[in-house]
């Protein structure tokens, strides 16, 4: 369901870009990459002479933002580096080696949302050293440099590749497999929604009508699915939004039912049914429209997230 229209770039230095860019080729959303050098003194580098023109190894993202958050691509970015480190990552240092955030000229939307980010990410460790700003003089690395781990895969990686195949934000939410369990926390009609794949009558669910702050967790195992910055009126009687929070905690599964050829949304962490995803939400929310079931989800308040366990989920929450 992409589309030319959803295409995004953020820049990300973090350290050697052999590694970082392997990582980011293996997130859901990341449609290209290309290594480089960036912010440097001038307007042509190469790797020979990169640290006296001052240039960082920098990794060009191109994403699907009605796939994935920039807010989601920068924890991605924030748990493979050592955000305290000056000039260094890894064995690697010097300023080439320098972390930083670089968003395009004029993009407003991605600067604000990198310093939304950083402030959060001081409040909760302190002092950072990742230099944030517009991009500048960004030259393409070297043919040899582009998709090195793939073209080598035993080569030199400073990253936890590891970390690719590890959930995003690690919050212990069992998963339930049992039906009997999911009888007893669940009422009548969420079980039948969610274990039958039923659909509830439109307007008829109390969070059709829910816009205050706040997330929107699966019912059975409490896993936050959306949030409310992503939420809008689409009229059609169901809890709608434009994108999940994090990109891989939903499942998408052709639906066949009733003669129609739909786009079924399941919830990994309960294995349950929520609702379809269409192409027709609102164009600068990226197209799509996730048409959920209220009575799959629980809303929890924005002043309730650090009681309920939710404190790491906060910073997308706009």
């Amino acid at each position: 369901m992409n589309s030319n229209l959803n295409i995004k770039t953020i820049y990300l230095a973090g350290g050697c870009f052999w590694g970082t860019e392997y990582y980011f080729q293996n997130i859901k959303g990341i449609l290209k990459t290309i290594v480089g050098y960036a912010n440097g003194k001038t307007e042509d580098t190469n790797y020979e002479i990169v640290a006296s023109t001052d240039h960082s190894e920098t990794v060009k993202i191109y994403y699907d933002f009605s796939v994935i958050s920039l807010t989601e691509i920068l924890l991605h970015f924030f748990r493979i580096i050592d955000p305290h480190s000056v000039n260094r990552q890894g064995n690697d240092i010097g300023r080439q080696y320098r972390t930083g955030i670089y968003w395009e000229k004029n993009d407003e939307k991605s600067k604000e949302i990198v310093e939304d980010f950083i402030e959060y990410q001081e409040e909760k460790i302190g002092n950072i050293a990742v230099e944030i700003s517009e991009i500048k003089n960004f030259i393409k690395a070297e043919d040899y440099h582009q998709d090195y781990l793939e073209k080598n895969p035993n080569g030199y990686c400073h990253v936890n590749l590891n970390l690719i195949d590890e959930p995003l934000i690690d919050d212990d939410r069992k998963f339930i497999d049992s039906n009997e369990k999911k009888r007893e926390i669940l009422n009548d009609i969420s079980y039948d929604v969610m274990v039958n794949s039923a659909t509830e009558r439109p307007f008829t669910s109390e969070l059709n009508d829910e816009y205050r702050k706040g997330i929107y967790v699966d019912k059975l195992s409490k896993k936050p699915l959306f949030v409310s910055s992503d939420k809008f009126d689409a009229g059609c009687g169901w809890p709608s939004f434009s994108k999940p929070i994090i990109s891989d905690d939903l499942e998408e599964v052709n639906d066949t039912s009733y003669g129609m050829r739909r786009t079924e949304v399941r919830s990994i962490s309960s294995d349950s049914h929520l609702g379809h995803v269409f192409p027709d939400g609102p164009r600068d929310k990226g197209g799509l429209r996730y048409c959920i079931n209220g009575a799959s989800l629980k809303f929890i308040p924005y002043e309730e997230m650090d009681e309920y366990g939710y404190s790491d989920y906060k910073i997308f929450v706009k």
